[in-house]
């Protein structure tokens, strides 16, 4: 197990530089780069903008060109100190190079058009989304693997085909479609004004004590996490459910069941290990997905200022370096935690054998 562990850390590097440069061509071909963004922005803001970057006189006045942009108040001088300052005045493969050298020693840069670093964005946005995604994973898996296992020992009852149809139904609706009909019913829209609809702490949050943080923490989460998990149920349940019916119909259960053990023993003490497996398999996407990319719409309906959002904002804004940085920090660890998955089916069943496999 130690020697594919190792193999898999090695390929970890090549796959990153694969995702990174196929993101990274993408991004340079796509219209309206963080320049055409600052300049729009400096229009927006008027001469005097243009003068404190550089581009004007000492009246505030800016001198126009010939060219496309200074037909439209730009001066050649100023688009050259942009370039320079957002690094366009290299080629794009020097760009890239150095890009992955400066990620080597974790340094993803500073925001275009935040005054904060990478890094300090993604810290700063993390607790929202983790908070996001450990409950939601918490609660989905809490809920689909007894609801998958129930299922299957009661397979076409009555119970089978109405939990099938609910959750069936919550997966067709919308994560953003039910915030809104939450915050309707239960967030002072139209009905009651039990929950708060901004925000993951009240503004007195300091001045409580820790377990009144613990209530308010909860109570801002309520909506969002409910809202977030609505459709998460179906895929588990289903998952889990028909793992455990191919794992019920074989021979090790049948002499199991022939040598007197109770239905629980069996169940848990036989079905579990092996049925588990490929609920355990995809938990690396569940995570990925909740923690990272899911939670978009969720945050944005209830203010919650996250990475999704951040990831959001700046593939608009054309923020490179919060592009790829995050871009980078999620593969990175989607890619641990595809490792972490297949040691963890080797800790659920050591007949695995991982080495041997790829070995042949």
């Amino acid at each position: 197990m130690g020697v594919y562990i190792l193999r898999r850390l090695a390929l970890i590097i090549p796959t990153l530089i694969g995702i990174m440069l196929l993101n990274f061509v993408i991004v340079q071909a796509a219209p309206g780069g963080p320049i055409e963004q600052m300049i729009a922005q400096m229009q927006g803001h008027g001469g005097n903008t243009l003068a404190r970057a550089g581009g004007g006189d000492s009246s505030g006045e800016v001198v126009t060109s010939n060219d496309s942009r200074g037909s439209r108040g730009i001066p050649d001088e100023l688009l050259k100190e942009i370039e320079v300052m957002y690094g366009f005045d290299k080629p794009a493969h020097e760009r890239f190079f150095k890009m992955f050298k400066d990620y080597a020693t974790l340094d993803f840069g500073d925001s275009f058009f935040r005054d904060k670093s990478v890094l300090e964005l993604i810290v700063d946005k993390m607790p929202v989304s983790i908070s996001l995604g450990l409950w939601s994973t918490l609660i989905i898996y809490l809920i689909s693997i007894p609801l998958g296992i129930r299922k299957a020992v009661s397979d076409g009852s009555r119970f089978d085909v109405w939990s099938s149809s609910a959750i069936v139904i919550g997966y067709a609706i919308p994560g953003f479609l039910f915030a809104i009909l939450l915050i309707v019913l239960f967030a002072g829209g139209s009905y009651y004004d039990w929950f708060p609809l901004r925000g993951l702490t009240s503004s007195n949050f300091d001045e409580m004590t820790w377990y009144q943080q613990v209530g308010d923490y909860f109570w801002h989460l309520a909506l969002p996490v409910t809202a977030n998990v609505i459709g998460g149920f179906a895929t588990l349940t289903l998952l889990t459910k028909n793992s455990f019916m191919d794992e019920i119909g074989k021979h090790y259960v049948v002499t199991a069941r022939a040598k007197g053990l109770e239905e629980k023993q069996v169940l848990y003490g036989h079905v579990f290990r092996n049925a588990m497996l490929i609920v355990i398999a995809s938990l690396p996407g569940v995570l990925v997905s909740l923690f990272f990319t899911g939670a978009l719409l969720i945050e944005v309906i209830f203010s919650l200022d996250g990475l999704g959002l951040l990831g959001f904002e700046a593939a608009l804004n054309r923020d490179y370096p919060v592009i790829f940085g995050t871009l980078f920090i999620f593969t990175l660890m989607g890619l641990l935690l595809k490792l972490i998955s297949d040691i963890t089916y080797v800790l659920v069943d050591p007949r695995i054998d991982f080495e041997s496999r790829e070995g042949a």
